[in-house]
C-alpha cells in the first residue's frame, strides 16, 4: 500500500548495511516522510544528544506517495537533531532523488555512528555498500556528483552530497541532490559531515507499486492536476516566474526585510525580481532566466535554469558558471538582494550557484551577512576582524568575496559560517541577529503580516515559512483573504496552517501544490495510494500529531515556552514605509490564545491530555 516497508540502517560506525521492516503501526499513525522520520528518530536517540556527535542520527526519508504519478511526488525529507539550533531538524528537498530511493525498494536510510573514515553510501536496488570517500572528501558538491557519475559510469545515478562548507564546519551547511536542488536548512549537511558520509550515490530499478486502487488512485492524480493546470498560482504564476513572482508583491505590501529587517521595503525589488529575470541584459542582450524546470511528477515546475553575464567580475575565471544552472528562488534573491542592499541580479545568481555548488542555506548565508554588515557599520566589527573586507550594505564585491570565504571555511567567512546568533553574541550585539530558536528568518517581515509572526515564533524548527504559510491568506487570498495586519483570528490560521503543512510534507508531495489543492484534493489520492482511512479528518489529525511529537522533542532537549519570541526589532520598533507602517508585531496578542488552541499549558508544554489523545504517550 505505496509504501515499500523496507528501511536501510546504515551503521557507519561499523560499515554495515542492513535491511529491517518499516513500522506499519507507526506509518498507521505518522503516514510517512516528515513524521513517520521523526517518529523514528524521538524513538531513537536522547533528546540532549550533541548534534554533531556519533549519537546523533540522521534520517532519509520518503513519503508514501514519493515516486508516484501524483503531481510533485518528488519529495524527500532529512531528519536529525540540529547543530544551528539544537531543534529537531526536517529539511524537504525535491529533484529526483526521492523518486529514485523509491524505485530502489526504501522508504528511508537512517544512518548512525560516524564513520572510521570519509565513506559515501551506493545503493543499487536492494544492494547497499559504503566505498571509500578519500578522492572526494574536500571537493565540491558539483564536483563530486561529477566523479560518481564518471567513477559508477551510470548518467541515470541520483546523488545528494554534501560541499565544502560541511566538512569546514558551516552550521548551516545544506545536503545537495540533483545539483540545484537541496536539503537546506537548519544544518543536516554538517551532521552529514560530522559521520564523515560525503553522498548517497542510489540507481533503483524496481519501480513503486503497492498502489492500493490503481484505478482510483489515477482518477484522483489526474483530477489534481487538472485543479493545478487551471489555478493562476500554480498553472500560470509559479511555472512563469517561479517563487520570485512574490517579490514585487511582498515589496509593495511592506513585509521585505531590508538591511537586517531595518526597513520593510526595497528600492532596488524590482531590478532582482522574476519580471527582472526575463528581461535582456544590456550587456549581452541575454535574459538571466534560460527556462523553468520541474522536479520528479512536477506539473507545476517552478524551478528556474539561469546563465549569468559572462563578463561579470564575479564570475571571471570560473568557467563553471558560464553554463545554465539553478536559478534565483524568492528565498535566496532576497537574502542575498534586499537583506544586504544588493540589487545586482548577476552578482545574486551568481552566490546563488556558489550555494549549489557547496551546499550552503541561502536563507542563514544571507541573513547571517546582513547582520554583520550591521555591526561593521556600527563599528561592532572592524577591518582587523573581517580580514579586511569593508562590510557594508549594498557593497556587491564584498557580498561576492564572503560567500566565496564562507564557502571555503576561511578568514571571516569561517565566522559566517556559524550563523547570526553566535556571530552577534560574540560580537556583543546579540539583538541583532533576526532569529527564532537559532534560526534565521524567511523573506516575510512579521511587521507586515501579523500571522508569520506567530508561525515564526512557533515553529519547531526555528524561523521558518514553510510550516506555516500564513502569507497564503493573508497576502495571496488562499483559501480566503485575511487582513495582514490584524490579529484576530491569526492563532487558528496558523494552527491549521501548521497541522496541514504537516500532513503535506509527510505524504511526499511538495507544499506548493496547496497553493491550489486543499485536502479535498490530497486526501482522495493518498487514500487510493494507501487505504481509506486515510480521510481529511485523519490527515489533519495526523499532522496535528506530528507537530505535537517535534515539540515534546524540543521541550526534552531544552527548549522552553520562552523562545517562542521574536527579535526586539520586531516588537518594539515599528515599521516605517508601507501600509504596515507604525506597526510592530503583536504577537503577545496572538500567542496565548495559540496555546489554548493547541491544548497547551500557558507557558507553551503539551499536556498529558493532548499527548494520550493524540496516542503519543
Amino acid at each position: 500500500m505505496a509504501w515499500t516497508r523496507n528501511i536501510l540502517r546504515i551503521n557507519l560506525t561499523t560499515l554495515s548495511c542492513k535491511k529491517e521492516p518499516l513500522n506499519m503501526e507507526w506509518a498507521g499513525q505518522y503516514l510517512g516522510q516528515r513524521g513517520l522520520a521523526t517518529k523514528y528518530l524521538t524513538e531513537e536517540i536522547d533528546p540532549k544528544v550533541a548534534p554533531l556527535s556519533p549519537e546523533n542520527k540522521l534520517i532519509m526519508t520518503t513519503g508514501p506517495l514519493t515516486g508516484t504519478m501524483a503531481s510533485t511526488a518528488g519529495r524527500y525529507s532529512v531528519v536529525t537533531k540540529s547543530p544551528l539550533t539544537g531543534a529537531i531538524a526536517c529539511s524537504n528537498s525535491g529533484g529526483f532523488i526521492g523518486m529514485e530511493f523509491k524505485n530502489a525498494g526504501w522508504d528511508m536510510i537512517i544512518f548512525e555512528g560516524k564513520a572510521p573514515y570519509p565513506v559515501y553510501l551506493y545503493i543499487e536496488n536492494e544492494q547497499a555498500e559504503l566505498l571509500s570517500a578519500d578522492e572526494i572528501w574536500g571537493k565540491t558538491a558539483w564536483a563530486t556528483d561529477e566523479w560518481l557519475h564518471n567513477q559508477h559510469q551510470d548518467p541515470l545515478l541520483r546523488i545528494a552530497t554534501i560541499g565544502r562548507s560541511a566538512e569546514k564546519g558551516c552550521l548551516f551547511a545544506a545536503i545537495i541532490n540533483d545539483l540545484h536542488r537541496a536539503a537546506g536548512r537548519s544544518g543536516v549537511g554538517t551532521v552529514m559531515a560530522s559521520k564523515n558520509l560525503k553522498a548517497v550515490a542510489v540507481r533503483g530499478t524496481k519501480g513503486v507499486g503497492n498502489i492500493k486502487d490503481p484505478a482510483a488512485f489515477m482518477k484522483a492524480v489526474n483530477d489534481g492536476k487538472k485543479v493545478l493546470a487551471e489555478n493562476p498560482v500554480t498553472g500560470e504564476g509559479l511555472p512563469t516566474y517561479g517563487t520570485q513572482v512574490l517579490m514585487n508583491v511582498i515589496n509593495e505590501v511592506g513585509a521585505m526585510p531590508t538591511r537586517n529587517m531595518q526597513e520593510v521595503q526595497f528600492e532596488g525589488a524590482e531590478k532582482i525580481s522574476g519580471e527582472a529575470m526575463h528581461e535582456p541584459r544590456p550587456t549581452d542582450g541575454k535574459p538571466n532566466l534560460v527556462t523553468n524546470a520541474g522536479c520528479f511528477a512536477c506539473t507545476i515546475a517552478c524551478g528556474r535554469i539561469s546563465t549569468i553575464d559572462n563578463g561579470h567580475f564575479s564570475i571571471q575565471h570560473k568557467p563553471q558558471y558560464f553554463g545554465a544552472s539553478g536559478g534565483l528562488e524568492y528565498e535566496s534573491a532576497w537574502a542575498f538582494g534586499s537583506d544586504t542592499g544588493v540589487d545586482d541580479l548577476d552578482a545574486l545568481t551568481y552566490v546563488n550557484f556558489l550555494c549549489n555548488e557547496d551546499g550552503m542555506d541561502p536563507i542563514t548565508l544571507g541573513s547571517t551577512i546582513a547582520a554583520a554588515m550591521e555591526m561593521f557599520e556600527q563599528g561592532n566589527l572592524n577591518l582587523e576582524d573581517t580580514g579586511g573586507l569593508e562590510l557594508r550594505f549594498g557593497s556587491t564585491k564584498t557580498l561576492v568575496e564572503i560567500v566565496e570565504l564562507t564557502a571555503r571555511g576561511e578568514g571571516f567567512g569561517k565566522e559566517i559560517g556559524l550563523g547570526s546568533k553566535r556571530l552577534c553574541e560574540k560580537y556583543g550585539r546579540p539583538e541583532l541577529s533576526m532569529t527564532v530558536k537559532g534560526q534565521e528568518f524567511p523573506a516575510y517581515d512579521p511587521r507586515g503580516i501579523q500571522g508569520m509572526g506567530l508561525a515564526y515564533a512557533t515553529s519547531n524548527r526555528g524561523a521558518c515559512h514553510l510550516r506555516g504559510y500564513t502569507v497564503s491568506s493573508e497576502v495571496m487570498g488562499i483559501p480566503e483573504k485575511t487582513d495582514p495586519l490584524v490579529t484576530e483570528g491569526k492563532a487558528e490560521l496558523v494552527k491549521a496552517f501548521q497541522d496541514a503543512t504537516a500532513a503535506v510534507d509527510s505524504s511526499g508531495l511538495c507544499v506548493f501544490s496547496t497553493f491550489a489543492w486543499s485536502m479535498a484534493d490530497i486526501a482522495p489520492q493518498i487514500q487510493a495510494a494507501c487505504g481509506d482511512e486515510w480521510t481529511m479528518e485523519a490527515l489533519l489529525e495526523a499532522g496535528e500529531r506530528i507537530w505535537n511529537l517535534e515539540r515534546k522533542f524540543n521541550m526534552d532537549a531544552g527548549l522552553r515556552g520562552a523562545d517562542d519570541t521574536l527579535p526586539k526589532r520586531l516588537l518594539k520598533e515599528a515599521a516605517k514605509t508601507g501600509p504596515a507602517a507604525g506597526h510592530v508585531n503583536d504577537l503577545h496578542k496572538m500567542l496565548p490564545e495559540y496555546y489554548q488552541l493547541r491544548g497547551w499549558s500557558q507557558d507553551g508544554v503539551p499536556t498529558k491530555e493532548i499527548l494520550n489523545r493524540l496516542g503519543i504517550i
